[in-house]
């Protein structure tokens, strides 16, 4: 299986459970991969036969912008399974991680795996 991976996408959004998360947008950190779905895009060179990248950042920001979640898991399987139906694409693994929220802890966060 061949990955499209995006690393680093930082989103500022509502998630948590706590009545300051709730309220307070706060940095979020995906990593995304997701399965090219064919090999048409190996023969025609051309963004049609694949996923674009770009597009996959924008939905999942425009998803962030107007679902708050209270939990990553449910934020992660909700976008998992979003891409798959959006995009048409196999497979997904994504990570959804909040910075610093714990002393001497750089990153906390939840990792899936979802397949169409």
């Amino acid at each position: 299986m061949d990955l499209i991976f995006i690393r680093d996408l930082r989103i500022t959004t509502i998630v948590g459970d706590y009545a300051r998360e709730r309220t307070n947008p706060q940095p979020i950190i995906f990593d995304i991969e997701y399965a090219i779905p064919g090999t048409e895009v190996y023969e025609s060179d051309k963004l049609v036969n694949t996923i674009n990248y770009a597009a996959v950042c924008s939905w999942v920001q425009r998803e962030c912008d107007t679902h708050h979640f209270k939990l990553l898991e449910r934020m992660a399987d909700h976008l998992a399974r979003g891409i798959i139906i959006e995009f048409g694409t196999p497979y997904v693994k994504l990570a959804v991680a909040k910075l610093g929220i714990i002393k001497g802890v750089r990153q906390v966060g939840v990792m899936v795996e979802r397949r169409a």
